[in-house]
């Protein structure tokens, strides 16, 4: 067979397992929620490279380990301080990143106002017994993220438990017509700690929960692990009183091995470029991959970029 060499047999069938998978993996209910390409040279032998669609660190994990030659990590703060070795990282991981796919999100912390709690801090102040609602899904980096907020504030979730409070980990993430608003109806859950603002925190505040801020002090401590700030605004989140500091969980690095080979990454980087028309995103048409090395709101540079990839990216026009 002759032709383009996107059209090829074997291209034909990765693209059949590649469209099944990401298909799969989309539904709420679905039990699978990532997704591993593994590649190996035509005809018998070892898979020799793995691609991994991660939502989380093990990505990069795998990536520092040598199982993995590229991966997907949300969000850009888990790699930012992987590369510190700061949080639960014990030393620092050796990886770099090929560019940051946009995503535009905060960490929101919602709870009802019969507690009388007007910002984050005064948990540790007041000590009430929070009925909380945390994601389900153990390897999420809400996790340990929300274990440095909490202790930058002076308390943990350990506290919440003495205190006479509960901490469940249970779902997915608070859908407005989800399980976890429910819940909050009938009050065995008061209070919501979740990223992804943008689905329920609206809904949130017009049901007459208390969207909590963190303050400056709190902020400038976890920005010295490698954290970045973010605002809840009134423009995205009309019933929301005024504009309220948090902390940023946005971007989706795409992670290499910091000692990668230029030509691998390239390589990638190149693939990416060529197929940007056919991966979806957060926004309308192509993958912007003229934005992933750009710092912006949705695409934090918080990770060094691979040389390779800098480069790459710089003869294509999409870096001055």
């Amino acid at each position: 067979m002759t032709g383009h060499r996107w059209s090829t047999p074997i291209t034909t069938r990765s693209r059949v397992v590649l469209e099944i998978a990401s298909e799969l993996v989309g539904p709420r209910d679905f039990p699978f929620g990532q997704a591993k390409v593994l590649l190996r040279p035509q005809g018998p032998g070892e898979w020799k490279m793995a691609l991994f669609g991660s939502s989380t660190i093990a990505g990069a994990e795998e990536v520092v380990r040598g199982e993995a030659a590229l991966a997907i990590v949300n969000p850009v703060s888990a790699v930012a301080l992987a590369v510190r070795g700061k949080g639960i990282f014990k030393e620092k991981m050796p990886i770099a990143a090929i560019g940051v796919i946009p995503s535009f999100d905060q960490y929101a912390f919602a709870v009802s106002k019969r507690h009388g709690l007007t910002r984050f801090e005064e948990i540790a102040e007041k000590q009430p017994p929070l009925k909380l609602s945390l994601r389900g899904q153990s390897d999420h980096w809400l996790h340990p993220m929300l274990d440095d907020i909490c202790a930058a504030a002076g308390f943990s979730l350990a506290d919440i438990e003495r205190w006479g409070g509960v901490v469940r980990r249970e779902g997915l993430l608070p859908y407005p017509d989800g399980p976890k608003f429910a819940a909050l109806r009938c009050r065995e859950i008061d209070a919501l700690f979740d990223e992804a603002a943008n689905v329920w925190v609206e809904a949130a505040a017009q049901s007459g929960m208390t969207l909590l801020p963190l303050a400056e002090s709190t902020v400038a401590k976890l920005e010295a692990m490698g954290y970045r700030r973010n605002l809840l605004t009134r423009g995205e989140f009309p019933s929301l009183t005024r504009d309220l500091l948090t902390m940023d969980f946005s971007g989706w690095p795409i992670v290499v091995h910091r000692e990668a080979e230029d030509d691998l990454v390239t390589s990638f980087c190149a693939a990416l470029d060529a197929r940007k028309a056919n991966i979806p995103w957060q926004g309308e048409g192509p993958l912007p991959v003229e934005r992933l090395c750009r710092d912006a709101p949705d695409t934090p540079q918080d990770v060094p970029i691979h040389p390779a990839a800098e480069k790459f990216w710089r003869e294509k026009g999409y870096l001055s």
